[in-house]
C-alpha cells in the first residue's frame, strides 16, 4: 500500500485529534492532548506501532466516505459481495475523559465486520498489559489506561498482542465501539451512551457551522476549513495548533520532518482576522486571550511558538524506532525552532492586539501594557538579523519581511495612540521608528533593477512572504514596487502554477547573502560577526541549511491570489483560488504543501495555516457584503 497523506480524514474533540484512513484504520492518535505521546502511530511507522481498524472482513479501501454535512463526524462506507456497511467515526466533546466512538451500521445484506486493535503507547514503543475488567478490555502501561467496550457486546479475543472483534450486521443493525483513555492511577470514568454521543455531536457541529457569516462561492470549502480550525483548537486554553501531527514529510523520503503540534505566533493575525470576519467572535477572543497569556513576561524572551497552554520548553528529539511516513526520517518530537529569533512575531502579536481592539473584542486592562512593553523591545531589536518567518536553520539575515513586520508594530502603535491619546505612550518615538524602518526597507530591501523587494538585504533571492507587503499596509497595492514584487515572486517561485516559499538548494549548502557595505575584510574572504558565518563572496544566496527539497507551500499561493485581487487582476485571482480549492482531498482537507508534479499533498496534515489561507482568501475575493 502506497501511503498518501490525503488518504486521511480528521476527527477530534478540541483537545486532541485522530487520523482515519480509507481502510477504516485510525493510524494516529495522541492521548489525552494534541502534544501527548501517540497510542496509534502507524502513520509514522507500521501497524506494529499501533492502529485500530474496523472494516468488512477482508475488505480493502472504502467505496466512499464523507463528513456528515457541516460536522466533524465521518461516515465511511463499503460495498461488498455480502452487502453494504457504514462505519461512523467521531470524538465527542469530552466531559471527563477522551472517547473515540465508532458506530457500525448495516446498510444492506449481511456483512461480517472485523475490528483489529493494537494499542502501542509512547509513540508505538510500549505494548500495554491487556486484561478483562467489568466485561471490558483494559490496556495499562505506566501512566496510560485505555478501556474498550462495545454496545451491544460482541465476540472479542486477544491474539499476538492484538485485540480482535468479529460480528455480523444486517440492514438497520448497529454496533458501537467506545475507546476511553484515563490516567491509570484513577478509576474508570463514567460510561456514556455512544448513540446519544453521535446524535448530539452532529447537532452541536451543525449549530456551530450555522454561525458562519460567509455566503459566497466555495462556501462548503470555507465552512470545512473553519470546522478544521475549530477542531485544531485546544478548548481549555483557546490555543490553536498548527497541525495535529508531527514529521509528515515536506519531501517524501526527505529529512524536512517537523513537529507541528504547537501554537505559532506567526499565525495569530491571520487566524484572528479569519475567525472575526467569519462571525466567530468567541473563538477569536479565546485565541486572543491565549496569545496574551503566552507572551506575558520579558519581551526579549518572546518565542515564535508555545505549547497548548503556553508552555515554553518544546525540546526537540528523535524517535529512532519509527521508520517515518513513506520512509521519511527522522521522526521528531518537539521543535528546536522555538529557540530562534524571529522578529516578525512582534509585529504579528501587536497587529493581532490592534485587530482585536478595532473589532470590538473586550479590551483588557493589561493589553496596552503588554503592547508598550513589546514596542520598547522592538524599537531597538528590529535592527538585528534573525531567522525569518520560515525558521531557516541557516545563518541569521536581515529578512525584509521581518523588517516590514517591525514597521507594522510601530504603525499599529501609532494608530492606536492617535485614535485614543489617553492610552499614553511615546507617540513621536514610535513615529520616528516607523519612518526609519520604512525608509531602510525601501532602500536596502528593494532591487531597483528588477523592480522587486528581495528576501533579505543585498540578496537577489525572493520570498513569498513579500506578497504580504500590501496586505499589512506597508505600501498600497497600486505602488509600482508592489506590482513588480508580485510579478517577480510569481515568475521566480512558480512551480506548475503554485508557489514555493523561497528558492532551495537541494544540496543543503549554506551561502550567506550580504551587502557590499557589510564586507569587513575583503570581497573574497569575509567574516560577519552578526551571522557568525564565514562566506566566500558577496551577493550569494542563502538557503536554509537543510538537504533536499520541499513542495509548493499552499498558504503562499493563497497569498498570491489575494495579492492579484488587490492589484486589480481579479479574474486571475479567482482562477488561482479555484485551483487551490480543488487541491483539497475528498473530505475537504489540506496539508501544508503540495507536489504539483506527483499530485500529492505533503507536510503535516491538516494544516491550520493552509485552511486559514483558504478562509481569508475567500473573504478577500468574494466577501464584500456577504461576510462580516
Amino acid at each position: 500500500m502506497d501511503p498518501r497523506i490525503e488518504d486521511y480524514a480528521l476527527i477530534g474533540d478540541e483537545q486532541t485529534a485522530a487520523l482515519v484512513s480509507r481502510y477504516g484504520s485510525i493510524d494516529w492518535l495522541c492521548l489525552p492532548r494534541f502534544d501527548s505521546a501517540a497510542c496509534f502511530a502507524a502513520l509514522l511507522g507500521d501497524e506494529d506501532n499501533g492502529h485500530w481498524r474496523i472494516s468488512p472482513k477482508g475488505a480493502g479501501p472504502c467505496t466512499r466516505r464523507a463528513y456528515r454535512p457541516d460536522t466533524l463526524v465521518l461516515d465511511t462506507e463499503w460495498e461488498t459481495d455480502e452487502g453494504a456497511v457504514r462505519v461512523t467515526d467521531l470524538m465527542p466533546q469530552r466531559d471527563v475523559a477522551p472517547d473515540v466512538v465508532r458506530v457500525i451500521e448495516g446498510l444492506s445484506g449481511r456483512v461480517t465486520v472485523q475490528s483489529q486493535l493494537r494499542l502501542r503507547f509512547d509513540y508505538g514503543s510500549i505494548v500495554p498489559w491487556m486484561r478483562r475488567a467489568e466485561g471490558h478490555r483494559v490496556a495499562v502501561a505506566g501512566p496510560d489506561s485505555v478501556w474498550l467496550r462495545s454496545e451491544p457486546p460482541v465476540r472479542t479475543w486477544g491474539k499476538d498482542f492484538r485485540t480482535y472483534s468479529e460480528f455480523t450486521v444486517e440492514a438497520g443493525q448497529k454496533v458501537a465501539f467506545v475507546l476511553t483513555w484515563h490516567p491509570s492511577h484513577e478509576p474508570r470514568p463514567p460510561l456514556g451512551d455512544p448513540f446519544e454521543a453521535l446524535r448530539s455531536s452532529v447537532e452541536d457541529w451543525q449549530a456551530w457551522a450555522a454561525g458562519c457569516r460567509y455566503d459566497g462561492p466555495h462556501r462548503d470549502a470555507v465552512v470545512r476549513s473553519l470546522i478544521t480550525l475549530k477542531a485544531l483548537t485546544y478548548s481549555p486554553t483557546g490555543g490553536i495548533v498548527a497541525a495535529p501531527t508531527t514529521s509528515l514529510p515536506e519531501e517524501l523520503g526527505g529529512v524536512r520532518n517537523w513537529d507541528y503540534r504547537y501554537c505559532w505566533l506567526r499565525d495569530s493575525t491571520l487566524t484572528l482576522g479569519a475567525l472575526l470576519s467569519a462571525g466567530y467572535h468567541e473563538e477569536a477572543e479565546a485565541w486572543r486571550d491565549w496569545l496574551l497569556r503566552a507572551v506575558a513576561g520579558d519581551p526579549a524572551d518572546l518565542q515564535i511558538m508555545y505549547g497548548l497552554s503556553g508552555e515554553r520548553r518544546l525540546t526537540e528529539f528523535e524517535l529512532p524506532w519509527l521508520s517515518g511516513f513513506a520512509g521519511s526520517t527522522p521522526v521528531r518530537i518537539g521543535n528546536a525552532a522555538v529557540e530562534q529569533l524571529q522578529l516578525d512575531v512582534y509585529g504579528e502579536v501587536i497587529d493581532s492586539l490592534a485587530l482585536s481592539r478595532r473589532s470590538g473584542l473586550p479590551f483588557k486592562p493589561h493589553m496596552w501594557r503588554v503592547w508598550c512593553a513589546l514596542m520598547d523591545f522592538v524599537r531597538t531589536a528590529w535592527r538585528q538579523p534573525d531567522e525569518g518567518i520560515w525558521e531557516v536553520r541557516g545563518p541569521r539575515r536581515h529578512f525584509v519581511y521581518s523588517k516590514v513586520m517591525a514597521w507594522v508594530a510601530a504603525d499599529r502603535a501609532v494608530r492606536a495612540l492617535e485614535s485614543e491619546p489617553a492610552l499614553g505612550g511615546d507617540l513621536e518615538g514610535w513615529r520616528a521608528m516607523r519612518d526609519e524602518v520604512h525608509r531602510e526597507v525601501c532602500e536596502r530591501g528593494f532591487d531597483p533593477e528588477r523592480n522587486t523587494f528581495t528576501q533579505s538585504y543585498g540578496s537577489r533571492e525572493l520570498d513569498a512572504s513579500l506578497l504580504l507587503i500590501p496586505r499589512v499596509g506597508f505600501l498600497p497595492p497600486d505602488d509600482p514596487r508592489v506590482v513588480g514584487t508580485i510579478d517577480a515572486v510569481r515568475a521566480e517561485l512558480d512551480n506548475n502554477g503554485f508557489l514555493r516559499r523561497y528558492d532551495i538548494d537541494p544540496s543543503g549548502a549554506v551561502e550567506v547573502s550580504v551587502d557590499e557595505a557589510e564586507l569587513s575584510v575583503s570581497e573574497t574572504e569575509v567574516s560577519l560577526s552578526e551571522t557568525e558565518m564565514s562566506v566566500s563572496s558577496p551577493g550569494k544566496h542563502v538557503v536554509d541549511g537543510l538537504p533536499g527539497g520541499e513542495g509548493t507551500f499552499l498558504v503562499c499561493s493563497f497569498w498570491l491570489a489575494e495579492a492579484l485581487h488587490a492589484t486589480g487582476r481579479k479574474q486571475e485571482a479567482r482562477e488561482l483560488f479555484d485551483r487551490l480549492v480543488a487541491l483539497t482531498n475528498d473530505v475537504g482537507l489540506l496539508s501544508e504543501e503540495y507536489d504539483p508534479v506527483a499530485g500529492r499533498q505533503l507536510g503535516n496534515f491538516p494544516q491550520a495555516f493552509s485552511h486559514i489561507g483558504l478562509v481569508s482568501t475567500a473573504l478577500a475575493l468574494f466577501g464584500g457584503d456577504r461576510a462580516g
